[in-house]
């Protein structure tokens, strides 16, 4: 294993254990004391997982979450010692991989970081250095005017850009490069929300609405397509 770790925690404490624990199970870590400077890392190196304390000095957690999902995709865990569904979906929707609750156990942290780093393979530069070559053609994918890079955490519109949160975009993602062909919920559920997802179907019918609110609404086509009783589909227009 030799996973690099960005922890972004400002209870020194904390921190040090958190490092000695991930340490110990093989990871690289670096660490961050305040969002600033926890943002800057994030953005200037290779990491394949991120773990981000939500009450930071400097910038919040979440702002720090928002700033990085403009230029990266690595996978983030946050921690934060509030517990209410709002601040959970809030960083979900913000793109987070998973949350944790303060206190909680390392090896459910470590479960965690695993669960997230089988999920998002393609966004673990360790991994794969290939991914970084500007020429590989798997970065960009697209449907008629329609323009999705993968590196760059990147969508628009005729070169207009769109505002997606990390759930649609890994939605879209997932039906671009299935480019013509069905998928159906089941899939797509476990595509992009995981194969544990606790919850029903019912949520990829939501984010659809929210794909199409975004963009087909605002530009008025029909790339996102129901197939009736199977599932969904792209289509170039």
């Amino acid at each position: 294993m030799n996973e690099r770790v960005l922890l972004i925690e400002d209870e020194e404490k904390l921190a040090r254990f958190i490092e000695m624990e991930l340490v110990y199970e093989g990871y690289q870590v670096e660490m961050a004391y305040d969002g600033r400077k926890g943002l800057e890392q994030a953005v200037s190196q290779d990491f394949d997982i991120v773990i981000l304390d939500i009450m930071l000095p400097g910038l919040n957690g979440m702002e720090v979450l928002r700033r990085m999902r403009r230029q990266t995709s690595v996978p983030v865990i946050l921690l934060t010692a509030r517990d209410t569904v709002m601040d959970k979906v809030t960083g979900l929707d913000s793109g987070a991989a998973d949350y944790m609750t303060k206190p909680f156990e390392i090896e459910e942290l470590l479960a965690r970081m695993r669960n997230a780093l089988r999920r998002y393979p393609q966004q673990n530069p360790s991994a794969d250095h290939k991914q970084d070559d500007p020429a590989n053609q798997n970065d960009v994918l697209a449907a008629g005017c329609l323009r999705l890079s993968v590196q760059r955490h990147f969508v628009s519109y005729d070169n207009a850009s769109i505002d997606l949160t990390k759930k649609e975009f890994d939605l879209l993602h997932a039906l671009l490069e299935n480019k013509g062909f069905v998928m159906s919920r089941d899939r797509l559920l476990s595509k992009v929300w995981g194969y544990d997802f606790p919850g029903d179907t019912n949520v990829v019918d939501v984010y659809i609405s929210y794909l199409r609110s975004k963009i087909d609404q605002v530009y008025k086509i029909d790339m996102i397509r129901t197939v009736r009783g199977v599932g969904y589909m792209i289509k170039d227009e």
